[in-house]
């Protein structure tokens, strides 16, 4: 019978953004965890996985449901899990040595046996000789050896690490995954499970037994895909690239919600992709240079794109209806493939009529900025009414995104100095 480490059971997480309105990061999350398995948390930017790691860890209290280490529901910090971060978190004034005894803080040992346990671990990740090292002697993959080290140390049952090679270049990277691996599949440290958020679908692929894959606004489990491929993993394997084809495909081809919803929703306004124009442009015209076809996948490969970068561009471009999606493939629609073929002053137009279309708060902008006998307005005034259905941050990067397209479609302009929206001559009359 499986053992099964650790159980997500209905787990929702809001977050209030004032005192009458807030947001639902996590809707009903179910997860179980069993001995044996490395499993990644998939998503796109913004959908929570970094907040379900948390509530995972205990330190972050859901809204409604429960989190159960072997059995029993965790009160407090998880006491089975020790964590890796995508910054380190190294204090800087400590060594290696140092850093790494931290994470036998809490067990009753001799000093001698702390700092012996803590050799055999920096040894184990590869960092021998640097042991009397100050972080800031070290490169970005030394130290993240230091942080996984640190964590390995407290012997957990459960190792969650939060985008751990991220930070990292891509060779940098690639060594530390393959050192990771050869730990955790030589069973050279006790832990008995490993959970990874991860932006990289690839990277998912490569490392892990199963593959969780979120949705956002709110983040919900819409699929749980086993990976059965034997390590060590050959990316070019065709069984390996029709598996992360597979995930793109879930991730790019969900539904993309309206930017209002019904009356009966409170007309709550959506999230719109965090894409600019400029790279809507773009990846526009390298799709219709691709034949106006392309594989998701092949493409994010060829130009080295992750999914926090890449899926944007595509939600974007789809929702204004530019490009279809269907089974990990990208297409032009007739309106995308006029897009790209038209000169500037035409793309405007067309960006405009299609911004328009697809998301009615460009249309409420317009409206409000005509409305003024001036034709302006702060930007404070329409940050307020998005922070009436996003937290702080995430409104004004919204706003960002909006004034963005809003000024490249010349449907209104910005002034940085003064902050503030306004219509010229010709829109106002």
């Amino acid at each position: 019978m499986e053992n099964i480490l650790v159980n997500v059971n209905q787990v929702t997480k809001k977050y209030d953004i004032s005192n009458t309105t807030n947001v639902t990061v996590l809707e009903n999350i179910d997860l179980q965890i069993v001995e044996g398995e490395f499993v990644s948390i998939l998503g796109p930017s913004g959908s929570g996985k970094s907040t379900l790691l948390r509530i995972i860890a205990g330190l972050v209290v859901p809204t409604k449901g429960t989190v159960s280490y072997n059995g029993v529901p965790i009160q407090g910090t998880n006491p089975g899990v020790s964590m890796v971060f995508q910054s380190f978190a190294l204090f800087p004034w400590l060594t290696v040595l140092e850093n790494v005894k931290l994470g036998l803080e809490n067990k009753a040992l001799l000093n001698e046996e702390k700092e012996r346990i803590a050799l055999e671990i920096i040894d184990m990740v590869g960092l021998d000789g640097f042991k009397s090292a100050y972080p800031k002697e070290l490169s970005g993959g030394m130290r993240q050896r230091v942080g996984i080290g640190r964590a390995l140390a407290m012997e957990p049952d459960i190792l969650l690490m939060d985008e751990p090679f991220s930070a990292l270049d891509v060779l940098t990277a690639e060594n530390l995954k393959r050192d990771l691996l050869e730990l955790w599949t030589e069973k050279k440290i006790p832990t008995k499970s490993i959970i990874m958020v991860t932006h990289s679908i690839e990277e998912a692929v490569y490392m892990s037994d199963r593959a969780i894959v979120l949705s956002r606004d709110p983040a919900r489990v819409i699929a749980d895909i086993p990976i059965t491929l034997a390590h060590w993993r050959e990316k070019q394997d065709s069984y390996f690239i029709g598996l992360v084809d597979k995930i793109y495909s879930i991730l790019t081809h969900r539904e993309i919600k309206p930017a209002v919803m019904s009356d009966t929703q409170k007309k709550k306004l959506q999230a719109i992709p965090n894409a600019s124009a400029g790279a809507l442009t773009g990846f526009i015209e390298l799709l219709d240079d691709l034949g106006n076809k392309a594989d998701l996948y092949k493409l994010a490969d060829e130009f080295s794109l992750n999914l926090e970068d890449f899926l944007p561009i595509v939600e974007a471009i789809r929702l204004l209806g530019f490009a279809n999606v269907q089974q990990g493939d990208i297409d032009l629609t007739l309106i995308g493939h006029q897009f790209a073929e038209v000169n500037v002053l035409e793309r405007k137009k067309i960006l405009k009529h299609q911004v328009l279309e697809h998301v009615p708060m460009m249309e409420k902008i317009i409206w409000t900025l005509q409305s003024k006998s001036n034709n302006k307005m702060p930007r404070e005034f329409f940050e307020e009414i998005y922070k009436q259905h996003f937290g702080p941050e995430e409104a004004e990067h919204q706003l960002d995104i909006t004034i963005n397209w809003g000024r490249y479609a010349e449907l209104f302009a910005y002034e940085e100095a003064t902050k503030q929206l306004f219509l010229e001559l010709e829109e106002s009359q």
